[in-house]
């Protein structure tokens, strides 16, 4: 009998764990049915009931999650289907612009290679 019982705690205890854990990383506006303050007062004070009450009626329920804010979102159409996307319409507008963006590049190169020559010396 003790058994069943030292299983059945340590069962509770894991569940217990897991709610507590999920219910402090879970966004305050994604919990249902209460605050998340409300949440985890229950699953803290109630462990048994109050984690299964979590994972039926609290936990939130998303097929697939939103992103956070510090998370970037995967667009739903690759980037060179956007629309409004800016394509050249001529190709001497994309010759200019790329020859441009060389002339840059090599600019910053050679900055880069005085500024590390004037260190060395």
């Amino acid at each position: 009998m003790f058994y069943f019982e030292g299983l059945f705690g340590l069962f509770t205890l894991g569940l217990w764990l897991f709610c507590l854990i999920d219910v402090i990383t879970t966004s305050d506006g994604d919990t249902r049915n209460l605050p998340k303050i409300g949440w985890l007062l229950i699953v803290l004070f109630f462990p048994l009931v109050g984690s299964i009450v979590w994972l039926v009626a609290g936990r939130p329920v998303q097929a697939n999650p939103r992103a956070r804010s510090y998370e970037r979102g995967v667009p739903g159409y690759p980037e060179y289907d956007r629309p409004g996307r800016f394509a050249a319409t001529d190709t001497e507008s994309d010759e200019e612009f790329l020859r441009r963006c060389r002339e840059r590049a090599e600019e910053q190169r050679r900055k880069a290679r005085e500024a590390r020559d004037g260190v060395e010396e």
